[in-house]
């Protein structure tokens, strides 16, 4: 099969990348910076190509021909005070990778969506794909992934049977050792070195945290199947068990205190603003926000079982910030805390730069 993937470089790509090393297709990556052509990257013809362009689409389209799938993973999750660049990159790049896998005759389509796509209402309770995909409004990675399910609504209903086949994914949050440096890269201030997270000895969280976790080698084989199988419609994806706030703190070895959501979340919106910390209280409110996931579709339809759970999902990132593990793609890549402090300088934080 020729098999090209959008955001090829990043976790869950690199995840998908090893997952189908061996296997006899043709893998296309498209994204922002190529990676240098070394390990599970070396077999991959690459385009540079920013989706977020407004050239996007007839670009794709080219790159597109004679695919028998688009596996379309490229979002963005920084700069957070750009919503402008995030929206462009997340709905409009996802409508220009439908709309130039429409016009190449692509077979199928599987998108990365997200539990941020569902509403709230059910935390801590299980939901299947039917539960509404209204997202939460006051996260904007969370209104982006609910808008781009629209636009595969809007669609399917122009198309019926006649168009792209249309598979949607939504897992947890998506952990993985390599992608350690890149995740805390997004999380932590510039000043603040990734070895300093396992060092905690506090937690202070919500006690009522309880969130779908999920590894990206699992998440990856969920997207093999689905290419595999072409399988249609939507698909939850998460690791047992849901992962607690006291399962936290023991992989870290802290001592975790209650700490309120509200609070919490008051503080990072604080902090934020202050330009202390790069991420928006979205991402807080989601958290205490989105519902557990049944994933009796996926492993019923793909014959998919997740073969981390939660916890060691959770073990195997906090052991590559320990190590300060990294894969050599650029979204991937270990910084240096002098190199991180020397682009907030020159070019910004990375909460404002044109491009993170």
């Amino acid at each position: 099969m020729r098999i090209v993937i959008t955001g090829a470089s990043g976790n869950v790509g690199t995840a998908l990348l090893r997952r189908l090393a061996g296997a006899d297709h043709e893998l296309v990556g498209v994204v922002r910076r190529p990676p240098k052509p070394v390990g599970v990257y070396e077999n991959v013809r690459w385009h540079g190509l920013d989706i977020a362009s407004p050239h996007a689409a007839p670009d794709l389209r080219q790159v597109f021909d004679g695919a028998d799938a688009v596996v379309h993973l490229a979002w963005g999750f920084q700069p957070t005070r750009n919503i402008d660049y995030l929206s462009r990159t997340g709905i409009g790049g996802t409508s220009a990778v439908l709309e130039a896998a429409h016009a190449a005759g692509v077979g199928q389509m599987v998108h990365m969506s997200s539990v941020g796509t569902y509403a709230a209402g059910r935390y801590g309770e299980r939901v299947d794909e039917s539960w509404s995909t209204y997202g939460i409004s006051t996260s904007p990675y969370s209104r982006h992934k609910s808008a781009a399910e629209s636009l595969l609504d809007e669609y399917e209903s122009e198309n019926g049977d006649g168009g792209v086949v249309i598979t949607r994914m939504r897992p947890g949050f998506i952990v993985q050792r390599l992608a350690a440096s890149g995740l805390m890269r997004y999380a932590l201030p510039g000043f603040v070195p990734m070895l300093a997270v396992p060092l905690l000895p506090l937690l202070p969280l919500d006690r009522q945290l309880c969130i779908p976790l999920i590894h990206a080698d699992d998440v990856a084989d969920a997207f093999a199947r689905a290419v595999e199988r072409r399988a249609a419609g939507p698909f939850n994806l998460a690791a047992e068990p849901p992962l607690r706030r006291d399962d936290v703190a023991k992989v870290l070895g802290a001592k975790s205190i209650h700490v309120p959501s509200g609070v919490l979340g008051t503080l990072v919106d604080v902090s934020w603003r202050a330009r202390l910390q790069p991420i928006d209280r979205g991402w807080i409110d989601m958290a205490f926000s989105v519902p557990l996931l049944d994933c009796a579709r996926a492993e019923a339809e793909l014959d998919w079982h997740p073969q981390w759970s939660s916890i060691a999902a959770l073990e195997d990132v906090i052991r590559g910030v320990a190590q300060e593990a990294h894969a050599e793609s650029p979204p991937l890549r270990r910084r240096s805390l002098l190199e991180q402090l020397h682009r907030d300088l020159t070019e910004g934080q990375l909460t404002t730069r044109r491009l993170p």
